[in-house]
């Protein structure tokens, strides 16, 4: 899954997990950083942005070890990218962006802002929806990802996300 925040990554995510009956990796920065804002009262700092690659890669390896044909990923370390970016001014950490753009996947799904937003401690950007869209959009055009674009409610999203893995499984 990619795209901005509250956009149903997670809630598809567990969707396609069990369609599939397979596993699917969570989103580490989430966790994160919500023990963060709760021990802290602080939000995400540049120096939070490693620790948050690697608890996201370390779950996603030790996750892929119990799935079958398929591992669907809440987020990625090109998601990750994105928000250093968006958030610190174009700045993204050496090392992140490195492994961000070596960590490929087969297939990517954007999800669009025309679900509504959901506030919560972490997310901040209500007003910034199109513009973060475009942004992720634009990232996965310039890095050459495959992806689709997921657009309408729980159902249809499915739907489509399913038609397109099935067809990436049968080749």
């Amino acid at each position: 899954m990619f795209g901005p925040e509250s956009t149903g990554k997670t809630t598809l995510s567990e969707q396609l997990a069990r369609h599939y009956n397979s596993v699917w990796v969570p989103e580490y920065a989430r966790e994160y950083l919500q023990d963060k804002w709760n021990n802290e009262r602080k939000t995400c700092e540049p120096k939070d942005l490693l620790p948050i690659a690697e608890g996201q890669m370390r779950l996603e390896n030790e996750l892929a070890k119990k799935a079958t044909d398929l591992l669907i990923c809440d987020t990625d370390l090109l998601e990750t990218k994105v928000y250093s970016e968006a958030y610190y001014l174009g700045y993204c950490d050496p090392v992140l962006e490195k492994y961000a753009l070596e960590n490929q996947y087969d297939l990517y799904f954007l999800t669009y802002i025309d679900i509504p937003w959901e506030k919560d401690d972490l997310r901040d950007k209500p007003d910034e929806r199109e513009r973060m869209f475009q942004y992720f959009k634009d990232t996965l055009e310039k890095y050459d990802r495959k992806f689709v674009i997921l657009k309408g409610d729980k159902k249809t999203r499915l739907k489509t996300a399913v038609e397109h893995i099935d067809n990436l499984l049968n080749k």
